[in-house]
């Protein structure tokens, strides 16, 4: 069966703006496909070993990692692994210098009774697995937003240079424009084709 993961991004859940309307555009096309959306851990070593869970029993050849953010960074550092096709959502590529400023107490964004330690342990964790070059970029498609005022899409767009990249003026971290890239991402999995522009 092919699959599709969608990995969000630091507090945030499987219940996000782009988790559900992925979600609806699945259901729309009424697709077999497994579509898989987990509540990650905080803690990247569980994290991690949640996404190594569903990788396990996905084949390769018919997977698709849709990272968001923080879930942009796993899902690089997993297609580059196990060589699954990724879509990066204005990715964090350096997690562990961007959430520095998160390091102590935090709330889940969907879950306000949900709290979490974050810890320098945690961004130690993630450095180690940090991807220092691209070695299959035909894997990865990048959509970045030049308006995210969190992340810097210049280094996005350098270390993906050799990869399919869509870039949109303006809109935030959020990844506004977000619903205009459902048919690219499908795409991208192999699960549509799309006329050529």
């Amino acid at each position: 069966m092919k699959t599709l993961v969608y990995l969000h991004g630091f507090r945030s859940s499987s219940q996000s703006r782009k988790a559900r309307l992925l979600g609806d555009a699945l259901h729309a096309l009424k697709s077999d496909w497994e579509y898989v959306t987990p509540d990650l851990s905080f803690d990247p070593a569980i994290a991690m070993g949640q996404i190594e869970t569903i990788i396990a029993r996905s084949a390769k050849s018919a997977l698709t990692l849709i990272g968001s953010s923080l879930g942009g960074f796993y899902a690089e550092v997993f297609a580059e692994r196990f060589g699954c096709r990724a879509v990066l959502l204005n990715p964090s590529l350096a997690p562990y210098e961007t959430l520095a400023a998160h390091v102590g107490r935090q709330t889940n964004l969907y879950r306000p009774d949900e709290s979490f330690d974050f810890a320098i342990e945690h961004l130690e964790a993630l450095r180690r697995v940090d991807v220092a070059e691209i070695k299959s970029p035909a894997n990865h498609l990048v959509i970045v937003e030049m308006g995210d005022s969190l992340l810097d899409h210049r280094h996005t767009l350098a270390k993906f240079a050799a990869s399919p990249q869509i870039m949109i003026d303006g809109g935030s971290h959020d990844l506004d424009s977000f619903p205009i890239h459902v048919g690219a991402i499908l795409q991208h999995a192999g699960l549509i084709n799309l006329p050529n522009r």
